[in-house]
């Protein structure tokens, strides 16, 4: 039973469907009225139906005429509603009133479904982000409180006990357990989490009891993020649905003429009747409408988000998953896209008198405020050895990092970053980072020097000009002695086990180019490259060099996906036509700058969102062929007599409906 004020929250919500249901019934009983010659009540019972099932159409369309000075479809409905009334009782032919209140309880009818399918789709894809609880449960002086997510604060300890939902964004500060991450990232498989791990608002605990704190407000959680990017993508227009509105007003100018102009010279020209000219003309109005056509595109797009975000796949807008359905080209990112980006140190190759312990421990010094995977490595590794953090480290993207440690300068990166800094490379290093860089190993290189008597002054040993570091460019400083090379240390980043998979089942899906870029050397990319299934390799780039890369492809391509990991990869990823971040769910960057999130760690749901995309693509083509064929038949068959209102409204409400439900296909 509702309650009154559940009824009054059902009334607002479905509102649309109310009108329809109180239009239909005094259509019923106002036709019965006129059928029984009870014309006083029918007369009553009609322009009441007229009033309830079309005032918010005509509450619309008047404020797109006075206020944006634009006709639009609503307007046309009561236009060719009121003028059938009109007729009608002009006339006498009271019959003709009871068709105009057809074809504003169809209109009525035609709304509340295409009000029902969006509002199944935000169901949709809310009920897949609306899965924290209310409250959760705070400790604090040893005891446990109930306390409302909203009054969450940084800094608060919570208890989540085996099999229930984490309240909000959280690091485990004890227990064990799996956490069920579907709700978030698609994942079918829960995931094993310790002391030091976040979680995620939304996921299930599995079967061990966990201490968590709070590490943001409940309101920045990952899940609250993903909810605002979903009602953005639902608010913001694709191009295509753009084109179709912007067309809709010229095309709704064009039907008010063609009808005035149907209206008056028939009669002149064919010899007409006035009543028949008028009423085809009204008819005309109702089944040149392009009701059908503005439904053929945001009901399928909107459906394809909600199918893409059950299975991970987070599309930030309509336009993204329409674009992905015309991708030519895809670019890849090696290290975190097809590796897993979990790196370790493979081996430590020490120079001269120097010991692997001190190759480590110098490299460390810089590594240490660095972000990037090998360098979290390199610090893992030298974890159990002695040693400070440098300072004024300065990272050079896709070259190295550099930065003081105990007066001497360190400098850590790729083969020819370290060359521009010392007399020369030790040939037996270079012997062997050149096999390890064929076995598909990353090798960075570490050296060291101390400053001269003149402070940055005078010429390095070998009259080498040293250098000053700066993000993108390097700028000459005063001499110092030379730096040593002091050994070199080998990564190891193990492939995605599904990523060749992708590559092929890309290419079966007949995108014309696959492409990688990376900061990595020649060698290290070529074996990554031929693993996986990758012709053309871009190698040993700068963020700049990966931007001008995509533009390249962008035009011969035109359409070029770019995939990284959302950070290092920014510049390409924003200048793509689609940018794809991968496997990064938590990343407040990755959700500004990626046009798509792949919220799982899997590569494989890239094939799935290239299908779905195409597939979305492919459902609006059919929609807007359903809907001008319909359009077409229809004026015909006004034109021959064939078609009377009641006809042409079920018709074009019919294709309305028809291509909303075909939109809809997609939320399975």
């Amino acid at each position: 039973m509702l309650y009154p004020e559940r009824l009054t929250q059902f009334t607002k919500e479905h509102s649309d469907t109310v009108a329809a249901i109180a239009c239909g019934l005094l259509l019923l009983v106002g036709a019965i009225a006129l059928h029984l010659n009870f014309l006083g009540l029918a007369l009553l019972l009609l322009p009441a139906a007229y009033v309830i099932g079309g005032y918010e159409s005509a509450r619309e369309g008047l404020t797109t005429l006075f206020k944006e000075k634009e006709l639009d479809v609503d307007l046309l409905m009561i236009v060719a509603a009121v003028g059938a009334a009109s007729l009608g009782l002009w006339q006498r032919e009271y019959h003709l009133i009871v068709d105009g209140a057809i074809l504003i309880l169809i209109f009525a009818i035609s709304g509340t479904l295409e009000g029902y399918a969006m509002r199944h789709t935000e169901r949709s894809i809310r009920s897949l982000m609306s899965l924290t609880p209310d409250i959760a449960m705070v400790l604090r002086q040893g005891r446990e409180e109930e306390v409302l997510i909203s009054q969450l604060k940084v800094g608060d300890e919570i208890v989540v006990k085996p099999g229930e939902l984490i309240p909000t964004d959280a690091v485990i500060l004890s227990g064990y357990s799996s956490i069920n991450q579907a709700a978030i990232t698609g994942e079918s498989l829960p995931v094993e989490k310790t002391v030091g791990e976040e979680v995620f608002a939304g996921t299930l605990n599995g079967y061990g009891a966990l201490k968590l704190k709070v590490h943001q407000p409940p309101e920045s959680s990952l899940i609250q993020r993903v909810i605002k990017l979903v009602e953005q993508a639902q608010t913001e227009e694709p191009p295509s649905q753009q084109f179709i509105e912007r067309f809709e007003r010229g095309y709704a100018r064009f039907i008010v003429i063609a009808g005035v102009l149907l209206a008056t010279l028939p009669p002149f020209l064919l010899g007409w009747d006035w009543e028949t000219t008028i009423y085809r003309a009204l008819t005309f109005l109702v089944v040149a409408s392009p009701c059908a056509l503005m439904a053929a595109i945001m009901p399928t797009l909107l459906s394809g988000i909600a199918n893409g975000a059950k299975q991970g796949i987070l599309f930030k807008n309509g336009s993204q998953l329409e674009m992905m359905g015309k991708v030519r080209a895809i670019a890849f990112d090696k290290t975190g896209t097809l590796t897993t980006g979990i790196v370790e140190v493979f081996q430590v190759i020490p120079a001269g008198n120097y010991s692997q312990a001190d190759v480590l421990k110098v490299a460390a010094t810089v590594e240490s405020v660095s972000e990037h995977a090998i360098g979290k490595a390199i610090v893992k590794a030298a974890a159990d050895l002695n040693w400070v953090s440098a300072v004024e480290v300065q990272a050079i993207p896709g070259q190295g990092i550099v930065g003081i440690n105990q007066d001497q300068k360190v400098i850590v990166g790729n083969a020819a970053f370290v060359q521009k800094h010392v007399i020369s490379l030790p040939e037996e290093l270079q012997k062997s980072a050149s096999v390890l860089e064929q076995q598909g190993k990353t090798v960075v290189w570490v050296a060291q020097g101390g400053w001269g008597d003149g402070g940055m002054g005078g010429q390095g040993d070998g009259g080498k000009e040293l250098f000053s570091l700066s993000p993108y460019h390097l700028v000459p400083l005063s001499p110092c002695p030379a730096f040593d090379v002091i050994g070199l240390i080998a990564i190891a980043d193990e492939l995605r086990s599904e990523a060749a998979a992708t590559i092929a089942r890309l290419k079966a899906l007949g995108v014309e180019q696959i492409v990688m870029l990376t900061g990595d050397n020649q060698r290290t990319a070529d074996s990554v490259a031929q693993a996986v299934g990758i012709n053309q390799v871009y190698a040993e780039l700068l963020p700049e060099d990966k931007l001008d890369v995509i533009r390249r492809l962008q035009k011969q391509y035109k359409t070029v996906a770019m995939v990284g990991d959302g950070i290092n990869d920014a510049p390409a990823l924003a200048q793509a036509s689609v940018g794809i971040a991968m496997g990064v769910a938590g990343s407040d960057v990755v959700l500004e700058t990626a046009d798509i999130v792949l919220m799982a760690d899997r590569l494989e749901k890239l094939a799935v969102a290239i299908a779905l995309g195409r597939r979305s693509h492919g459902i609006i083509k059919q929609n807007i062929t359903v809907a001008l064929s319909f359009i077409i038949l229809l004026l015909v068959g006004n034109f021959l007599g064939n078609v009377n209102l009641p006809l042409g409204v079920i018709g074009h409400e019919g294709s309305t409906v028809l291509v909303t439900l075909s939109g809809l296909r997609l939320l399975k």
